[in-house]
């Protein structure tokens, strides 16, 4: 259960765009509803990421908060296509690699249903996706992509995670206890909220770690845009 709370924590963190990250992975071109010119965005390590690409990582997002994928800024688009980015990053570190187990990815569809009660019926599910230009195999692709990688950032980086007493309770101290005092509530003992607080410390160091990485292969690789000049290949 741990795992499972951090987990998706660390999905939210991703997308919300806190690193340039958050768990977003390139879908294939044929999901996209209309037509659409394809053309080259980005070049990571010789893997090209195209228009439709983005537009797909754009709605997806759209639809995982319930926006219109119009209403999205030039700020928050750039942001989601250095996420695909990132993501081609980590999609390097685990090929190749066998598909996530289809309960998983099953799941993982229903989740986000449930985040729209409106969902729940197959047809209301159905004229969704096609409203944000996406499709049922699309959808369960780039889950399935989420699940690997989650998978890939935890073996990799969860090892060397260890959270003690004494940091468990000087967050307590520190962050709860004030934050509870402002907000006129009565303490909560530590006792009750060690676990919880526990899962949080590292949530944030997996968090901490992985933007390192993330960091880290960037600076080795060789990440192009049609616009960047001839000397300007590494990001």
């Amino acid at each position: 259960m741990k795992r499972r709370r951090i987990q998706v924590g660390m999905m939210q963190f991703w997308r919300q765009g806190a690193l340039s990250l958050a768990v977003v992975v390139a879908l294939a071109a044929s999901a996209v509803a209309g037509p659409i010119v394809d053309r080259v965005v980005a070049n990571v390590n010789g893997h090209v990421l195209l228009q439709s690409d983005w537009e797909q990582e754009v709605a997806f997002e759209a639809l995982s908060n319930g926006r219109d994928p119009d209403s999205f800024t030039l700020a928050e688009r750039e942001a989601a296509l250095n996420r695909l980015i990132d993501q081609e990053l980590l999609r390097e570190q685990v090929r190749p690699s066998q598909p996530a187990p289809a309960d998983l990815v099953a799941a993982r569809v229903g989740e986000v249903r449930k985040l729209n009660p409106q969902w729940a019926t197959e047809e209301a599910w159905r004229a969704t996706l096609q409203r944000y230009g996406l499709t049922q195999s699309a959808i369960e692709k780039r889950l399935g992509d989420e699940i690997r990688l989650m998978k890939l950032v935890e073996d990799r980086l969860r090892p060397s995670i260890q959270i003690d007493e004494h940091a468990i309770e000087t967050y307590y101290q520190d962050e709860l206890l004030p934050a509870m005092k402002k907000a006129g509530s009565r303490a909560t003992p530590l006792t009750d909220v060690f676990g919880r607080i526990k899962d949080l410390l590292a949530e944030k160091k997996m968090n901490e770690l992985l933007s390192g990485w993330l960091a880290s292969l960037r600076s080795g690789s060789q990440i192009k845009s049609p616009e960047a000049g001839a000397g300007e290949q590494n990001r």
